[in-house]
């Protein structure tokens, strides 16, 4: 779920490290120790690409949705969306309301 949450992060425009985990602490606790290895296993996995740019003379690295990065974003949410009927089904139907 991290995955797509880092995806999701950088979907409207390419962004660095920094700006992730501020975006993302609005919604989940997540560390540079954490956020990294994420950021390099999706670059490995080709739903990012990094690029370089430098900024206030100092270079910073950016990471930048694929095609194939935005496509898990949508089979996730279509995921999501089945696993909400289940829930819903078993919330109703096991008492629970």
């Amino acid at each position: 779920m991290l995955d797509v949450c880092v995806l999701a992060a950088i979907k409207d425009a390419p962004s660095y490290g920094y700006r992730i985990i501020s975006e993302l602490k609005e919604h989940i606790d997540i560390s540079e120790s954490t956020l990294y290895p994420i950021l390099r296993r999706l670059e490995t996995g080709g739903v990012l690409i990094t690029f370089s740019k430098e900024t206030n003379r100092r270079v910073r690295k950016y990471y930048k949705i694929t095609a194939s990065g935005t496509a898990r974003i949508s089979r996730f949410l279509s995921d999501w969306e089945e696993l909400n009927k289940i829930y819903q089904f078993i919330k109703e139907h096991g008492g629970f309301n």
